[in-house]
């Protein structure tokens, strides 16, 4: 099956343990939101996905469409197909969008194959024009002097481009006012099809009003203690975290 399928996941900073057995499946042509408060471990999770050198990954297994992740370095892992929007991204001064995207797109072209600027253009505009952005935005460097709103519109320009077969959207309403949480939400919305798994990180419910999830659950202490429809993040919303911690020893997924 198509699916990022996360087994029984154990991961430590340090002497520090984060993820305590995490069992989550994403597959193909769903949006699954994963809630909880802070510290839970969250953004721990995505980071590991990704491959993030500083976790150190105990036990269990991370496979995308079959294949172990864990053997493969953060840079094969995004040519295989994974996506992480980052919380804070990075700027990177000198270096415009289009130039960033287009060595992101040849990377995973065959050794000695040549992207095709034409090809490349006429892509990357038709993109620009499904998300609504103006063309000049990508002659700007990556995120300098971006605005919040503006750095999570990069990202999303960046998951359309590089059309990876899942995505993990860490806390991709952080820091956003109404009207950007609105225009990043289209964004993802645009993009949502049978051949793209999006795991969405959120705090708050406020992002799931715009970008409606298949599935919700909760992490709470390293682990998932609920799951269940988008109604979830409304119950969440209305009684907080603390009362799924109840009778919770053992995650509870209904489908």
């Amino acid at each position: 099956m198509n699916e990022l399928r996360v087994d029984n996941l154990r991961v430590a900073v340090g002497d520090q343990e984060i993820v305590r057995g995490l069992t989550l499946r994403v597959p193909r042509g769903e949006v699954h939101a994963l809630m909880g408060p802070n510290g839970s471990g969250k953004s721990t999770l995505a980071k590991v996905l990704a491959g993030h050198p500083d976790y150190h990954v105990i036990s269990g297994k991370i496979l995308m469409d079959g294949e172990n992740l864990l053997e493969l370095e953060p840079d094969e892992r995004a040519r295989r197909g994974l996506f992480l929007a980052f919380q804070y991204p990075s700027e990177i001064p000198g270096v415009t969008i289009a130039n960033f995207l287009r060595a992101a797109l040849q990377s995973r072209l065959p050794e000695g194959e040549e992207l095709e600027a034409t090809d490349y253009y006429a892509k990357l505009y038709e993109k620009m024009e499904l998300l609504g952005m103006d063309r000049s935005f990508t002659s700007r460097s990556v995120n300098e002097g971006f605005s919040g709103g503006e750095k999570k519109r990069a990202e999303i320009l960046q998951m359309a481009v590089l059309e990876p077969q899942y995505a993990v959207l860490d806390e991709t309403d952080s820091g956003l006012d109404i009207d950007a949480l609105k225009t990043v939400a289209h964004g993802v919305n645009s993009l949502r099809g049978p051949n793209l798994g999006i795991l969405l990180i959120t705090h708050y419910q406020r992002l799931l009003n715009y970008i409606i999830p298949d599935y919700v659950h909760v992490m709470v202490g390293g682990r998932i203690v609920r799951s269940g429809r988008k109604e979830l993040a409304l119950e969440l919303e209305e009684r907080g975290y603390d009362w799924t911690r109840e009778g919770a020893a053992e995650p509870v997924f209904t489908r």
